[in-house]
């Protein structure tokens, strides 16, 4: 927990048709940490300020908005929220696009090298793109929307570009892949700063079901694999999600899918871009992963996940994400 006394300016730097819920959903976050704080009789953490390149924009939903000026200089302490754009404007450098890069190396450049800076740069969504025109990703670790990695990569060739993740924190660099990832960004912050009880508060209050952390996919296991129309690859992917616990054989699956095993595998390779036999391992791995994350021990997690033995779990764990299932018992609640 940072033990610096004074509040963090939080700056949102809102474009030209920003995605309002880009914007919302981490402030009030931030604006719900301050309250929880207010209940245990402590000060504020927070500070929200809203400003952009012009005294007012529209954001995507239509919703104008008045804004500060873009500061000249940044306060001692301050975290420079740069939040996203639908992908047909984030592709495009518009004159107020390029105006808030230019301010972002500018007041920033600098000071994201320094060993004890006390300022953060976060982006949401395609903020990143943003945050890559000004050249304050190169050499680091981040992400963005799914969408827009390719994008991404092209804007800071000398970045490594992160896919599948909800949010990435290099130094006081963090990055999130978007809309709700901002949130759960925010709630890691909060987490940093504030502790585990007020962050558990926020959560609660926002009625956020599950804190997504650093370490989970963008995309849901469950939801990858699933952008087709094909009936008997959506059946067999059902019935597996649902029960990945049962005993499935390929000529199981192919049963359910109506179809021969082979012609199941080639449906598979064809719509899912995966084995049925992989997308099985792929689930039974975050349904052990989530179980282990809510306090169950790795044996009975393995166990109701429909893995053999925990060896075997440890060993699918190890080819699919690396390190072990004792990497996601740190993140179980305490006894």
């Amino acid at each position: 927990m940072n033990s610096h006394k004074s509040p963090i300016e939080l700056l949102f730097v809102i474009a030209p048709h920003s995605l309002l819920l880009d914007v919302a959903g981490p402030a009030e976050a931030f604006r719900l940490a301050n309250l929880a704080l207010a209940d245990r009789k402590q000060p504020p953490r927070f500070q929200l300020r809203f400003a952009g390149p012009g005294a007012n924009t529209v954001t995507s939903v239509g919703l104008s908005l008045e804004l500060e000026p873009l500061p000249k200089a940044l306060s001692d302490s301050t975290w420079v929220v740069v939040v996203g754009q639908p992908s047909v404007h984030a592709r495009q450098l518009s004159s107020a696009v390029h105006h808030i890069a230019q301010w972002l190396g500018r007041v920033l450049g600098e000071s994201l090298e320094a060993p004890d800076t006390r300022h953060r740069l976060v982006t949401v969504c395609s903020g990143a793109l943003i945050a890559a025109r000004a050249g304050l990703v190169d050499g680091r670790r981040c992400t963005t929307h799914h969408d827009l990695l390719a994008t991404l990569r092209s804007l800071a060739p000398r970045a490594q570009v992160m896919e599948n993740r909800v949010f990435v924190i290099d130094g006081p660099v963090a990055t999130s892949a978007g809309v709700t990832a901002g949130i759960d960004l925010a709630l890691h912050l909060i987490t940093e700063e504030c502790g585990e009880a007020i962050t558990a508060a926020v959560a609660e209050d926002m009625v956020v079901y599950l804190r997504r952390t650093h370490r989970d996919p963008e995309l849901s296991p469950f939801l990858v694999g699933r952008r087709h129309a094909h009936p008997a690859v959506h059946r067999v992917q059902d019935a597996v999600s649902t029960q990945p616990e049962r005993d499935w054989t390929m000529r199981e699956m192919a049963q359910v899918g109506h179809v021969t095993e082979r012609h199941l595998l080639r449906l598979f390779v064809r719509h899912a871009e995966t084995s049925p036999l992989q997308f099985l391992r792929t689930v039974r791995l975050e349904r052990a992963r989530q179980l282990i994350e809510r306090g169950a021990g790795i044996g009975r997690a393995a166990e109701v996940a429909g893995f053999r033995s925990p060896l075997h779990m440890r060993r699918a764990w190890l080819r699919q994400w690396g390190g072990s299932p004792r990497d996601a018992q740190a993140m179980s609640p305490p006894a």
